[in-house]
């Protein structure tokens, strides 16, 4: 028998699935290491700095049973497969795996195969039996530039990280802060757009809208010149992220009035009308970023639950890997996606030849395909069983993926100018949907929209019904949330798709930046850890420095750059800035004061962060320690007993729960948020289930359940954990006594190597 060698137990699953249905599951044990299972320890630096940043590796903690699991494998096994997931995380896996099992060689940094081992690594970019077979047929060897690619970005981060972070604990007096190389970066372009938005100066403006009617139908047309020159005036501004152009108007609180009377006394004719037929084509397939950007803008889905639907669909063998930044679909795709278009909305919508597109990205990495769905003709049974987030994230990456082949769109768009005799002009857009195309299944609103016909014609006299004016402000560059930052950090190649959800979920988590609403808008704490680091590491923080660190790593994978010189390139510059930072003894003030006074001692209050969030403290601890918990409210909630706003509230257990904010008045509690935001339908569910149980109970039908007898089976598995109870009390008796020994006498298994 030969063992598989995998990441998760749904992928185990999805593959004993298919070598069953190919009666080969005889053949194959699938074995599941849990994601990485050997790292740096969170203790220590582990980089040897003097024998060329050697990363001092060990068996993580709690993974030792995977270890010893993997060794028994192997030796029970004719050979092993590595089918870990094709990118460079997925590589590093099977790097490790192959290592401890005795496949490779390490000198570092030069890692190699021993002589007269087979090593078998499979690649594929989907779960499905032909995809697996092909695989299994055409091993290939382990892409060992990808490791190392892994190996630097690990490095890298683990020396900023490092190194910087105490230095924050030194400045604030706060040990839960962190600073890394490119979620600093991230957290930088939210703060600095923060300050953009604030500086600001907004100017008022006004703008005109007409409604005409022509032949009996009324339509708005929007007032843009007088006497040959435009109202509109655009305005372009420097960005930390580039540049930003905002309109506004000539018209003013000066002469809005005068332009008002003169257009209500004029009389108009339509004088212009251009008609002209333009093709829509769809938009390419999705990428990791575009993924988590559509997921976001359409069902409000944070980029890190994105991710983690995502990796559960491509387990299940329904769509391709996830982590991509290709607009490649394979021929196979595309051939049966015109069979598909053609048998269910007709040969009118089929590609005479397959649509390509362009990867825009420079940095496009390894995985060789777009996300799509795996098969067209999908099991409907399997389908109707995922869960409605699945569903949802699903239909979009098929829908997606479906449209790039089908025909382009046709619109007739028409433009109507209107002209008064008095030098003002107004104009208007018309779209007629000639034919829908794409647009057949990704956006049938627009065409039932815009499905009529324009009845404008040249030289018509056409009469004024009302006009609209309506005053504006200048608008402020909009801050960030997560689809645009994650949009601007692939456009400057900062950082990878794949990793964008977790740092977008890291400064979050550590209250870098809050959620307002749909925007990220950075807290006293982000602001100030930002500041300091763009001031004191100019380089380090830079846009360009980072997106070139980017292209670094890629050459390392492509194997035209070397991983060390790429790291002493980095460390060298950082170490002497990072020896003139120590000797500063100023600090980062990151506290916030408020106005009302403690109420225990009179001294002032100020808002303080853990890594539980914000609280109130008084400005006088140790002396005084009175604080305060800071409720966070839930948008558009409400109680179900007095209608107030919910809160987030924490049980002692930890469990989270909404209640409401008059409490202790009222003691009305949410176990969900969907149960937080519409109260009604759950009281209702809940008083119904009452009723029926009192009268069931009435009619004397209410049964209580009758305890089961135990078996002397049952009774030896009672017994059995009764023993384990008492040993898992014995043994966490000597782990309490044996951690106040030194932390030299670790255990062997955790230092496994």
């Amino acid at each position: 028998m030969s063992l598989i060698i995998v990441e998760s137990p749904t992928k185990a699953r999805t593959f004993n699935r298919i070598l069953k249905a190919k009666g080969k599951d005889g053949e194959y044990t699938v074995f599941a290491t849990m994601g990485h299972f050997r790292d740096l320890p969170a203790t220590s630096m582990a980089i040897d700095f003097d024998h060329k940043f050697k990363p001092q590796y060990e068996i993580m903690e709690g993974k030792v049973k995977v270890y010893n699991q993997l060794q028994k494998l192997k030796k029970e096994h004719k050979e092993v497969i590595f089918a870990t997931d094709p990118d460079r995380e997925g590589e590093s896996i099977s790097y490790h795996a192959a290592l401890i099992l005795g496949y490779l060689e390490e000198e570092w940094p030069e890692i190699r195969k021993r002589e007269g081992i087979d090593l078998k690594r499979i690649v594929f970019h989907e779960i499905t039996p032909k995809a697996l077979e092909d695989a299994l047929a055409h091993p290939e060897e382990l892409r060992i530039n990808l490791v190392k690619a892994q190996q630097a970005r690990r490095i890298l981060d683990r020396i900023v990280g490092y190194e910087l972070s105490p230095l924050l604990w030194k400045k604030t007096g706060k040990n839960w802060l962190s600073a890394g190389r490119v979620q600093t970066v991230a957290l930088r372009l939210v703060v600095e757009r923060e300050k953009e938005v604030k500086a600001f100066e907004t100017e008022s403006y006004y703008q005109i809208y007409g409604e005409f009617i022509d032949n009996s139908l009324p339509f708005t047309a929007k007032l843009i010149r007088y006497q040959g020159k435009p109202f509109e005036i655009k305005t372009k501004i420097n960005l930390f992220d580039g540049e930003y152009e905002y309109t506004r108007t000539s018209i003013t609180g000066s002469n809005v009035k005068e332009i008002e009377t003169a257009l209500k006394t004029d009389t108009y004719h339509v004088s212009d009308l251009l008609e002209e037929t333009i093709e829509r084509f769809p938009p390419p397939p999705l990428t990791t970023s575009l993924l988590q950007q559509d997921s976001y803008q359409r069902f409000g889905f944070p980029s890190k639950l994105t991710m983690k639907i995502a990796q559960q669909l491509y387990e299940k063998g329904l769509i391709t890997y996830h982590r991509t930044d290709s607009f490649n679909l394979s021929a196979q795709f595309v051939f049966r996606a015109k069979d598909y278009i053609t048998e269910n909305y007709g040969p009118e919508y089929a590609l005479e030849k397959p649509r390509g597109y362009k990867t825009k990205s420079r940095l496009a990495q390894e995985a060789h395909e777009a996300i799509r769905p795996t098969r067209l003709d999908q099991d409907k049974e399997k389908i109707k069983k995922l869960a409605s987030n699945q569903l949802k994230v699903y239909q979009l990456i098929f829908e997606r993926a479906l449209a790039t082949q089908m025909k382009e769109a046709s619109i007739k768009k028409t433009t109507v100018t209107i002209a008064g005799t008095k030098g003002y002009e107004f104009q208007a857009e018309h779209q007629q949907v000639i034919f829908d195309g794409f647009l057949k299944i990704l956006q049938p609103g627009f065409i039932e929209k815009n499905s009529s016909p324009a009845t404008f014609r040249n030289g018509v006299a056409i009469s004024l019904n009302s006009l609209d004016v309506q005053e504006n402000q200048t608008k402020h560059p909009p801050r960030y949330n997560e689809a645009s930052l994650i949009k601007t950090l692939e456009e400057k190649g900062i950082g990878r798709p794949s990793t964008y959800a977790s740092i977008l979920s890291l400064i979050i988590d550590k209250h870098y930046i809050e959620r307002e609403g749909r925007y990220l808008i950075p807290t006293k704490v982000g602001e100030g850890i930002s500041d300091y680091l763009a001031k004191s590491f100019p380089d380090l923080f830079d846009l360009s420095f980072t997106a070139q660190m980017e292209e670094n790593l890629d050459q390392i994978a492509d194997g035209s750059m070397d991983m060390i010189r790429v790291l002493t390139d980095f460390y060298e510059p950082f170490k002497s800035e990072l020896e003139l930072r120590k000797k500063d003894t100023s600090k980062i003030d990151v506290d916030e004061k408020i106005s009302d006074p403690c109420p225990e001692c009179g001294g002032e209050l100020t808002i303080k962060y853990s890594k539980w969030g914000k609280f109130y403290a008084c400005a006088n601890y140790p002396k005084c320690r009175y604080i305060r918990s800071i409720p966070k409210y839930v948008p558009n909630s409400k109680c179900g007993k007095c209608g107030s706003l919910m809160v987030s509230r924490y049980s002692k257990s930890g469990k989270k729960f909404f209640g409401c904010a008059n409490y202790p008045e009222c003691d009305y509690v949410a176990w969900s948020l969907a149960q937080a935001r519409n109260p009604e339908k759950f009281t209702e569910q809940i008083a119904a289930a009452e009723a029926k149980k009192a009268e069931m109970k009435a009619n004397g039908t209410f049964e209580l359940k009758k305890p089961v007898k135990k078996t002397s089976a049952s009774k030896a598995t009672t017994k059995k954990r009764t023993t384990k109870k008492h040993a898992s009390k014995r043994s966490t008796t000597r782990k309490a006594s044996a951690a106040k020994t030194s932390s030299k006498s670790r255990t062997t298994d955790k230092r496994i190597t």
